[in-house]
């Protein structure tokens, strides 16, 4: 050994110790590990990726699951690479494409009673008058706010909402089918005055 050479290894002599019969190391991150070596090593590294707790992950990810079961060797990423790179099961897997992946699209943020879906229900057979129920749902909390009501029009439903506005505020949009009680001038009023979104749902297919 050089002298360079011998002044490396008193220096890294320091991270091992020997408890018989086995050597330790101490890592990085201050764990103590063990070392092994030769087949010891090589059936440690096939428990972590092809064993009943494997899950045949990457090289990365499999000297990973060494490193946490506490266990160590100089060539722990060079070795799990070559494993996974003479696995038949991940071989055969191939790659993941960009097919394979989720889009990742903006996930819009919605408090509660931001948005509203409204809907009559009925007719139904008359009661003290009243012939379809008016529902409004929140759609975060599915809070439900429902009313009795004689008809189902318009300006019906502008009252019913402004009592809804004066006791929840206003919502940032309301979700509606594409009936007349709903798409109106009445009602685009009402929409504009508290300035609020008015979305329509999909028609049907007939």
């Amino acid at each position: 050994m050089s002298s360079q050479q011998k002044n490396k290894f008193f220096k890294d002599v320091k991270h091992y110790f020997w408890d018989d019969p086995f050597l330790f190391k101490i890592c990085a991150d201050q764990v103590i590990r063990r070392c092994v070596s030769g087949q010891e090593a090589f059936d440690i590294l096939k428990a972590c990726h092809s064993g009943p707790t494997g899950g045949h992950y990457g090289a990365n990810y499999t000297a990973k699951k060494i490193f946490d079961s506490g266990f160590y060797w100089p060539t722990i990423y060079k070795d799990a690479h070559d494993f996974v790179t003479r696995c038949d099961i991940c071989q055969r897997q191939g790659k993941i494409s960009q097919r394979d992946e989720m889009p990742q699209n903006s996930i819009q943020v919605c408090k509660i009673f931001d948005i509203w879906g409204i809907d009559f229900m009925g007719p139904f057979p008359s009661s003290r008058g009243n012939k379809y129920i008016l529902v409004v749902v929140d759609y975060l909390s599915k809070w439900v706010e429902a009313k009795a009501l004689p008809t189902n029009d318009a300006r019906l439903v502008c009252k019913f909402l402004k009592t809804l506005f004066s006791r929840f505020d206003a919502p940032r949009a309301i979700i509606s089918d594409r009936g007349t009680h709903f798409c109106n001038d009445q009602f685009a009023k009402v929409m504009l005055k508290y300035e609020v979104t008015h979305r329509l749902s999909t028609a049907y297919h007939p």
